[in-house]
Formats: structure tokens, sequence, C-alpha cells
């Protein structure tokens, strides 16, 4: 699966000195196009980012358009698929097509695919948002 070896090329970037539990994300555009992210930890650790919002927002600064999102695959070295957090969670409902695949999965190749709203069936959604609003 090339979406799950991108991710892993991803991980290879974390900067982890604390937990120590790198994690990569792999983001695929229509055009085949792939925007990675990793975990980047600080001593604060309320400052650090995780791999999936990494990818999200270097993607958004990048120009890519968000709507162009064919999948997501999102990879660590763990005994089952990993789970993004809360916060990652609702940044891949805002930004994701509601028709893109979300793939979780270890360094071990097991993996699970779903959905943004299977990920998060309850997340908090503005009634509209434009653009020149956010």
């Amino acid at each position: 699966m090339k979406s799950l070896e991108e991710a892993k090329k991803a991980r290879l970037r974390a900067y982890t000195p604390y937990s120590k539990f790198k994690v990569g994300a792999a983001i695929l555009l229509k055009d085949g196009t792939v925007v990675h992210g990793a975990n980047v930890e600080n001593s604060s650790y309320g400052l650090s980012n995780c791999a999936e919002r990494s990818a999200l927002f270097s993607l958004v600064s990048q120009g890519y358009d968000p709507k162009d999102i064919v999948s997501m695959t999102v990879v660590a070295n763990d005994t089952k698929p990993v789970s993004p957090c809360g916060a990652c969670r609702q940044v891949m409902h805002e930004l994701l097509p509601k028709e893109a695949k979300i793939i979780l999965a270890n360094t071990d190749g097991k993996t699970l695919e779903m959905t943004k709203d299977a990920l998060l069936p309850y997340a908090f959604v503005m009634d509209e948002v434009h653009d020149d609003e956010r």
C-alpha cells in the first residue's frame, strides 16, 4: 500500500525526544501529490504538534486545496493501528472531504480504514464557514 509506505517515510522525520513515539501521516491528493506530516514535540508538551495536524496544516499553507484530498494515512509503531487524538480528529473532520478515506495503521502493516464521521461522529461543526471568515 503506497500510502502506508509514504506515512512510514514521514514517520522517520518525527522529532520525539521525550515520548520516543514517532507518528507519520501522508495525505494523497487527486493528482497523486503526497503531503507528509510528522509529530514534533516540545519540552512544553502543549506546544507539540501531531503528525495529522502537521500534514494538514502543511497542505493548506502550501496552497493545496483540501477538497482534493483522496486519503490520509497515519502510522505509528504500536500493537494496533494508531488512533488520532481528539484535536486531530476535529481538524481532520473539518478539512477532509466527506468521501476521503482515513487509514490508521501500525508499522507491522495492520490497518483500519474509516471515514471522518466514523472517526468523530459528534464533531463540532459551524453552521456555515466562509473562506474569507476563517
